[in-house]
């Protein structure tokens, strides 16, 4: 039996369709929209969705991006004449902030987002239109992402001859993007999303080797880099990576050049995994670990194989990559659509993201980790470019001589005035109760600063020289939630 196409009256996520059909219906009225979205993927990705969907409606705009939303950038928005003001992917946490402008009449806002609401300031009402999951019982961190939200929203903005289903593969590389598939799929309203990307035949979700690079690494690199479950004698171990190949008893190559995952036939792959499961039971590997090498992965059926594009993982690095460089437009060009000059730019800027990944995580293991006695960090400072340490913070938790049980807490140089927090933890210590959104918010205004994020990943700016007491800080509140 052929699976059901047709799309669902209540859209992918039922418990926020009545509000996102008010924020719909919100826009519609408007003479234009100022789009204003966050700049990493999910909030690339966010834009494109909500762009997309705003121009298939027929709603003139505008986009811009901003790295943080604060009072002066508020303000910029403010002082422009758009009277309709759509954030996604940003918004809630800066409530306190949108709210007042909105009822001094500076802009009505419409907020597609999925991070902590903060608190409206006394005396002033809540904004109307707000389509936010934690609202309706949902997990912003885990079951929907920023972008899944915008595609929510674009969902109730189908013209009737149409509909946005196939922007499910946008928001699932948003979410992809904000390590919502951190256990080896989406879940909760994520999954929804991704019944309808498959649906609709832009998306494929299935099980396979959870390995970055599948569409465009050669064999020997798409192992030797696999460090998310460290097999000895294969991660970062080039020759060793080619030895384990080469006994396979398979022609891994093609005209002398090694050949990616996705050029293998299946019987292939299953070869290789279960190469690779007997090596980790052999080098004492845990089971649990050995069980997060196959997961589930997802593919953008529409773009070319063998491509940066049509895997979600690499898709949304790509999309970091951009970002964290200044260069949203270019993100955004590419989400929309465009494989020339705006593609080509953005592979350029991926390779220097790699490299520059490559370099500050040689740099923490060179210099190590300081350890509080619940959490470990670093300082940076200037070597290690501010918009990319959590990044590498995230990818120091799999190395060796870095603690993969306790968070890391990563300083750099902002500037002159400001020191750039980034923190990230694991899905088991999200089990065991870890929030970095609250630690960094709590831990950052004890010092004068400010913070937030998802209870795997957050961030915060505090003033320099306050970095002692903000560990100490954080240090406490993690013991507390960790018991």
């Amino acid at each position: 039996m052929s699976a059901d196409t047709t799309p669902s009256a209540e859209g992918p996520v039922p418990e926020l369709r009545e509000r996102a059909v008010a924020c719909a219906e919100r826009l519609q009225s408007a003479d234009r929209v100022l789009l204003a979205s966050h700049i990493d993927a999910d909030g690339l990705t966010s834009a494109a969705v909500a762009a997309t969907a705003l121009e298939r409606a027929g709603i003139p705009f505008e986009t811009v991006f901003a790295k943080q939303l604060d009072e002066q950038e508020v303000a910029r928005i403010a002082a422009t004449d758009y009277e309709t003001v759509l954030f996604t992917d940003f918004g809630s946490g800066q409530l306190d902030v949108v709210a007042p402008y909105a009822a001094d009449g500076a802009f009505t806002p419409v907020v597609a987002d999925h991070h902590q609401p903060a608190e409206v300031p006394d005396g002033i009402d809540e904004p109307t239109f707000h389509l936010n999951p934690l609202l309706f019982g949902l997990d912003g961190a885990s079951e929907l992402s920023g972008a899944g939200a915008s595609y929510t929203l674009a969902r109730a903005l189908e013209p009737p001859e149409g509909d946005n289903r196939d922007l499910a593969g946008l928001a699932v590389v948003g979410a992809i993007g904000d390590m919502q598939g951190t256990d080896g799929g989406l879940s909760g309203a994520n999954q929804g999303i991704v019944e309808e990307g498959v649906a609709a035949d832009v998306l494929e979700e299935a099980t396979d080797l959870l390995v970055y690079g599948r569409q465009t690494r050669p064999l020997p690199k798409f192992l030797e880099y696999a460090s998310d479950v460290r097999i000895p004698g294969i991660t970062n171990d080039e020759n060793g990576a080619i030895e384990f190949l080469s006994g396979l008893d398979l022609d891994l190559k093609d005209d002398g050049e090694w050949r990616r995952w996705v050029d293998l036939t299946m019987a292939e792959r299953q070869t290789v995994v279960s190469g690779l499961l007997k090596r980790a039971m052999a080098s004492g590997v845990p089971a649990d670990r050995i069980d997060d090498l196959v997961g589930t992965t997802y593919t953008l059926t529409d773009e070319q194989p063998g491509t940066t594009l049509r895997d979600a993982s690499e898709f949304s690095t790509l999309l970091n990559a951009t970002a964290r460089y200044e260069r949203a437009d270019v993100g955004l060009a590419v989400c929309l659509g465009h494989r020339g000059a705006a593609f080509d730019r953005a592979r350029k800027l991926l390779e220097n993201h790699r490299r520059n990944l490559s370099e500050g995580l040689e740099q923490v293991k060179r210099e190590g980790v300081e350890r509080a006695d619940h959490i470990q960090y670093f300082d940076a400072g200037g070597e290690i470019r501010e918009t990319i340490v959590g990044i590498v913070a995230g990818m120091a938790l799999g190395v060796e001589g870095v603690d993969g049980s306790r968070p890391i807490i990563a300083f750099a140089e902002k500037n002159d005035e400001e020191t750039k927090v980034s923190a990230r933890g694991t899905g088991r210590l999200v089990g065991q109760g870890l929030d970095l959104s609250a630690v960094m918010t709590e831990a950052s205004r004890a010092v004068g600063g400010d913070g937030g994020g998802h209870d795997i990943a957050a961030g915060a700016t505090i003033p320099t020289g306050e970095e002692a007491e903000f560990v100490e800080t954080a240090d406490a509140l993690v013991a507390e939630q960790l018991g």
